[in-house]
């Protein structure tokens, strides 16, 4: 099988009666690819200000998805079976008690991120730092599934004319991207780095910064993958590791440094190369480490330039909320590969060859569990 071929178009279901079962996707122990199979699970139930999907498309990730099924997920303990499937976009097609902002039929994505919406992290509109966060897909089941029930103020209508694949692309890192992007305080005009700009998060932070106005530089180790984010339109592609890194920015930028990095790699040698080209009152975004975790902090320089280094776990609703207004607009994710539900093993590892540029996303209409 050649993956990278792979593209399957998926289409907005129509709303249909909801059985008892429904068809899903689980896995009972941890493991390769290969421990994903199809199963026969109870449908679940909308309760209270909840609302029940029809899944039309689901995204892929390396955390929620692919170190969950191999069993290195760092902070998660599931209870086998599990469903996984995190942001995703479908049909609405039952609505709980006191839910009055969708109706069934409706175009959505869901945003996987659950908060408590009380405590005081959540009523100052940080409810990524919410202690009680939860995850679709990681903390309940999620949306490798015909249907998936999340909360009725996580579940966002979508503009006409964007179909499930994107819109599950854009539902969690394009609420991250938005996130990152005003904790950061972007203007227009400012200039962003974008370090492993080539990954799914990467590319759509990459997109929208230039969106909003940004100039970008998009980084990547790959010679390869440094192409995509030049084809997009990142106003310079370089490579963090490359020994003329500093060199080639302090030029693009007229020596003045970057305003905004945002590194998601936590790869210790790529930080200290986003530190080095970090100017005067700029500032550091990561909300990943998947490639370290433990990086050098020079307080000296960093109290000196007047720079901020932050952490944003993930998006808010406030990001979610100027995320779809930003697609009302126009603004698309970079989306990389289709595949049906059949082929949920094939798409685990095709994401693991590492080989995407982009987001991968499994489609689930009716013709896709064959």
């Amino acid at each position: 099988m050649n993956s990278a071929l792979t593209h399957t178009s998926p289409t907005w279901p129509e709303p249909v009666a909801v059985g008892a079962t429904m068809r899903a996707v689980v896995f009972r122990a941890f493991g390769p690819p290969d421990v994903l199979e199809q199963a026969v699970v109870a449908t679940p139930c909308p309760g209270p200000g909840e609302v029940l999907v029809q899944v039309a498309a689901v995204s892929i990730g390396r955390l929620l998805d692919l170190a969950a099924r191999s069993g290195k997920h760092p902070y998660a303990h599931f209870r086998l079976p599990h469903i996984l499937g995190a942001d995703h976009a479908g049909t609405v097609a039952a609505v709980g008690p006191d839910v009055d902002s969708v109706r069934v039929g409706d175009r959505v994505a869901v945003f996987p991120v659950i908060t408590c919406g009380a405590c005081p992290q959540c009523v100052a509109g940080r409810e990524e730092a919410c202690p009680s966060l939860s995850l679709i897909g990681t903390h309940r089941p999620g949306a490798y599934a015909e249907f998936c029930v999340a909360p009725a103020r996580n579940v966002h209508r979508v503009p006409e004319g964007i179909s499930p694949d994107m819109v599950a692309a854009l539902a969690l890192v394009g609420a991250v991207g938005a996130n990152q992007l005003s904790q950061a305080g972007l203007r227009p005009g400012q200039w962003v780095l974008v370090q492993g700009a080539a990954s799914a998060l990467g590319s759509t932070t990459a997109a929208l910064a230039r969106h909003l106005g940004a100039r970008v530089i998009a980084t990547s180790r790959s010679a390869d993958k440094r192409e995509a984010p030049a084809a997009a339109g990142a106003d310079v592609v370089l490579d963090a590791t490359g020994a003329d890194f500093a060199e080639q920015v302090s030029e693009a930028t007229d020596g003045a440094g970057v305003d905004i990095v945002v590194d998601n790699l936590g790869d210790p040698a790529i930080w200290d190369a986003s530190l080095d080209v970090l100017g005067r009152g700029g500032t550091v975004v990561t909300s990943g480490a998947f490639l370290g975790g433990k990086v050098r902090l020079d307080l000296l320089r960093l109290y000196s330039n007047c720079q901020r280094v932050l952490g944003v776990r993930t998006g808010n609703a406030a990001a979610c909320t100027a995320l779809w207004s930003e697609v009302d607009r126009g603004f698309r994710a970079v989306v990389d590969r289709t595949f049906p539900i059949s082929r949920a093993s094939d798409a685990h590892r095709y994401l693991e060859e590492d080989s995407n540029v982009g987001r991968v996303a499994l489609v689930l209409g009716s013709e896709h569990w064959t």
